[in-house]
């Protein structure tokens, strides 16, 4: 079959564009052929409709009239026209793609469970029924998570979020990622769905310093006896990184006793190894970063943003080596990985496959879907408040046994090495490629 994974972009590190990638490796392995469409395609390739593109300018306007304040439309009449006209532009072009691509089925990535893009939703469903093709969603997040969608501006508003955001239709059928989202769809639209989990390659994955990246703790200033705690995802408050922040502070006030220590890589903590909390992934929200960055200068902790010079993939941009994804975790002692709030979690995968250390707070999909598992990890617990600057804070105990264990695992080499392993090869065994191809064979077949 002609199959089209249809998202806001792709090419990216996301997670959803990352788990859009797994898709089209599983589905092409199952002999189906596989394409994107998106607003944008980074570093693959893609049928572009730019009024997807996740920053449209216009869907932007949208948003803000619909979730925010309707300042710019007198009614909600021409709130919903304007809405329309656009989904209309959007599903030509989504029609114009199905002709051209052949498609049998299409797979919308969120398009119809965030309620981010108003206009593409409405656009997809027009597309879908013009042309009756079989439609199965990939939702990795719903409106009902986000507190940005929860106070629409007009009845007519929820009205599209309670109907399309997802659409209960014969020609539809739904995945979701955790059993959490499919309890809730059944609750709150009953809708059945089929839970498929984030997996990883591991066959494909042997992330290892080598040739291409052993240059890049010197490109960013980084000695070979400072340690790296790697904040893989993007910037947005729901990932909790001010966790990160104290957990490298608390460390820091143990220095004196660590100082003359071997590390597990071999090399020995001196007076003058920093700790780094470098970040990897895009900024999205920057009042959030602002609050991050005080935070810091207060607890003295260093951050380091290399995200411009981290891509898809290996590459070139300005003349300079643009390093992977994978790249950056062969380098990093530790992964903080502190959300409080995840679909599943692909950088956990990531961590996993990386064999690196993760200091991780159990949000609630992780101990309902991951946690049974058994997997070591550095244990921020499952309960936070939140403070007077809008950031999340953990009890004491539980921040001072993350420590413990952050430091065990940064000093005792056979430790860390077993664990990891141990690790390795529960997540290779549960959460690989193999599985999901299995998961996808089953959803996909007779669907011609």
């Amino acid at each position: 079959m002609n199959i089209l994974l249809a998202h806001f972009r792709v090419g990216e590190t996301d997670g959803v564009s990352l788990e859009m990638d797994k898709w089209k490796w599983a589905l092409e392995s199952l002999g189906h052929k596989v394409f994107y469409l998106a607003g944008s395609a980074g570093s693959t390739c893609a049928d572009l409709v730019p009024e997807l593109h996740y920053l449209e300018p216009f869907n932007d306007h949208i948003i803000h009239n619909a979730y925010v304040s309707r300042d710019d439309y007198a009614s909600e009449a021409v709130l919903l026209e304007a809405i329309e006209a656009r989904a209309n532009e959007i599903a030509q072009a989504i029609i114009e793609v199905i002709g051209k691509r052949n498609i049998d089925i299409i797979v919308p990535n969120n398009m119809w469970s965030l309620g981010y893009h108003l206009p593409a939703a409405i656009g997809l469903m027009k597309a879908v029924e013009a042309t009756q093709t079989r439609v199965i969603c990939h939702h990795h997040d719903f409106h009902w998570e986000r507190v940005k969608y929860s106070t629409p501006t007009s009845q007519g508003i929820q009205h599209l979020l309670d109907t399309v955001f997802p659409p209960k239709h014969p020609l539809v059928e739904h995945c979701v990622i955790n059993r959490i989202a499919q309890s809730e769809l059944k609750a709150r639209r009953d809708i059945d769905s089929t839970v498929v989990p984030n997996v990883f390659d591991f066959d494909g994955s042997d992330w290892k310093i080598d040739e291409y990246n052993q240059d890049l703790r010197e490109r960013f200033s980084i000695k070979p006896n400072d340690i790296i705690f790697l904040q893989a995802t993007r910037i947005v408050a729901r990932k909790g990184i001010e966790l990160g922040i104290d957990l490298i502070d608390a460390i820091s006030k143990q220095r004196e006793e660590l100082i003359g220590k071997t590390l597990y890589n071999g090399e020995t903590f001196t007076t003058d190894s920093r700790l780094i909390l470098m970040f990897a992934g895009m900024c999205e929200e920057d009042s959030y970063l602002d609050s991050l960055k005080e935070k810091a200068k207060n607890c003295n902790v260093e951050l380091l943003f290399i995200n411009d010079w981290v891509g898809h993939s290996r590459g070139e941009k300005e003349r300079k080596k643009v390093y992977s994804l994978w790249d950056v975790y062969s380098h990093a002692d530790i992964i903080t990985y502190p959300s409080l709030l995840e679909g599943w979690g692909n950088q956990f995968l990531e961590g996993l496959v990386a064999k690196v250390p993760m200091a991780v707070y159990r949000y609630p999909v992780f101990d309902l879907d991951i946690a049974d598992y058994g997997f070591d990890i550095i244990d921020l617990g499952n309960k936070h408040k939140v403070n007077q600057q809008g950031l999340a804070t953990i009890e004491p105990y539980t921040l001072e046994s993350a420590v413990d264990t952050t430091v065990r695992f940064l000093f005792d080499a056979e430790s860390r090495r077993s664990h990891m392993d141990h690790n390795y090869l529960i997540a290779e065994k549960h959460l690989s490629y193999s599985a999901l191809k299995a998961i996808l064979s089953d959803i996909f077949k007779n669907k011609a």
